[in-house]
């Protein structure tokens, strides 16, 4: 059988989860090629804290080196972006003037971060932090006073990696509470409670209204909008991320809110192209987690090596955050409405616990500090088991619900 050309738009950790997986499934089926527009190989973006940090260096974050590529036969264009697609010539074009055919394709743009839409956000020293090239700036700025705009995972990486750096970090956020769409208001305080003691400051409730100029066009410092100023040397936007659908939309391709349209196999309404990852809307739903864009992969893989039984379906994934060594668990509907028990177990010392039950069912959760026993709850979660006989153990976790053992068979043991 003659191989068929695969085109693969993208490089990120969707993409590569793709590749092994088709690999393992089909690995001559196709001639496969990768368009990345990073240069260089794969590398795990999840590692990127540590290294602005300082805990790691950018060796050991690559994953997929060069030689992965050369040695299972595909060929890696690194360094350019894809520019434009022709459906009708099933071609690719790229900005370093290649030209790919292909039989099938594969869409992995990917998300790239919001930007802020306050007067001066085009000054000089505005940045982000979402790709290797982004925490080579952060790591080249000098100690001086930064601020970080947005209080979720990213922008408290980023804030907890520069304030280990040396630098003055205030970071800003619109909402009551840090981590609002993973944590309750009580867990939320801890973790602001816990950084303010390694010398983070937080202003929360308020939002940037503009970014004051230097003089020299680079921004000088942070207006919020009750008029008060914060000095800063470099500003970090970590307010979101957006579906890179830009040559989905160019070729024509059904978008709907904001990523590219696919079915329950990932494909998009042209038969031939199919899409994974942060770009995908599946649903009327986008994805940033890790878990869901491997999930994503391994049903494309499916597909693309004609062996497709699996059909995607987003059941809902467990947050998993580390925060500076804090570690967060987040899971369903964790806020609760009303006729929902919530059970809570909060150890100021210790870990913090919250529990919802809806008809004696955990719906939601969220674990700060001591997470030894997520594995327990998220199963609990999943299964949807009538929780009545061990509500009153729950929050003491798996030990304190397991079942106890007659008197008998513990002497025996004995």
């Amino acid at each position: 059988m003659t191989a068929r050309r695969l085109v693969v738009v993208g490089n990120g950790m969707a993409a590569r989860r793709l590749l092994e997986e088709l690999l393992a499934r089909a690995p001559r089926r196709y001639r496969i090629t990768v368009v990345g527009d990073e240069p260089g190989a794969g590398y795990n973006r999840v590692m990127l804290s540590p290294l602005l940090a300082g805990a790691t260096g950018e060796d050991a974050i690559v994953t997929h080196p060069a030689g992965w590529y050369r040695g299972h036969g595909i060929r890696l264009i690194s360094g350019t972006p894809v520019t434009a697609i022709d459906r009708c010539r099933r071609q690719v074009f790229t900005g370093a003037g290649h030209r790919l055919g292909y039989d099938r394709l594969v869409l992995a743009t990917g998300a790239a971060p919001r930007r802020l839409a306050l007067p001066g956000a085009d000054l000089r020293g505005v940045l982000s932090f979402r790709d290797l090239a982004d925490t080579r700036r952060l790591q080249g700025l000098t100690p001086g006073d930064l601020v970080v705009v947005g209080g979720g995972f990213l922008g408290l990486e980023a804030a907890e990696a520069l304030l280990r750096r040396g630098h003055r970090v205030t970071l800003v956020h619109g909402r009551d509470h840090l981590l609002n769409q993973q944590l309750d208001a009580t867990a939320g305080a801890r973790l602001r409670a816990d950084l303010e003691a390694r010398g983070l400051r937080f202003v929360l409730n308020h939002r940037p209204a503009a970014l004051e100029d230097d003089g020299h066009g680079a921004v000088a410092a942070v207006r919020l909008d009750d008029g008060t100023r914060l000095p800063a040397r470099a500003v970090i936007q970590a307010v979101g991320i957006e579906p890179r659908v830009d040559v989905a939309r160019q070729c024509g391709l059904a978008l709907g809110n904001s990523g590219v349209r696919v079915d329950d196999t990932l494909q998009t309404f042209d038969p031939r192209v199919y899409a994974v990852g942060e770009c995908v809307e599946h649903r009327g739903r986008t994805f940033g987690l890790v878990a869901p864009l491997y999930h994503q992969a391994r049903v494309c893989a499916g597909h693309l090596a004609e062996q497709g039984l699996e059909r995607y379906h987003f059941e809902g994934a467990a947050t998993r955050l580390k925060i500076g060594g804090i570690d967060l668990l987040s899971a369903g509907d964790f806020r609760g409405g009303e006729g929902d028990q919530v059970i809570t177990l909060h150890d100021p010392a210790g870990g913090y616990r919250r529990l919802v039950l809806r008809d004696q069912r955990l719906v939601g959760m969220v674990l700060y500090g001591d997470v030894a026993d997520g594995p327990f709850y998220e199963t609990l979660w999943r299964e949807g088991r009538d929780l009545s006989a061990l509500r009153l153990k729950l929050p003491f976790g798996e030990a304190a619900c397991a079942p106890s053992r007659p008197a008998a068979a513990e002497e025996a043991a004995a």
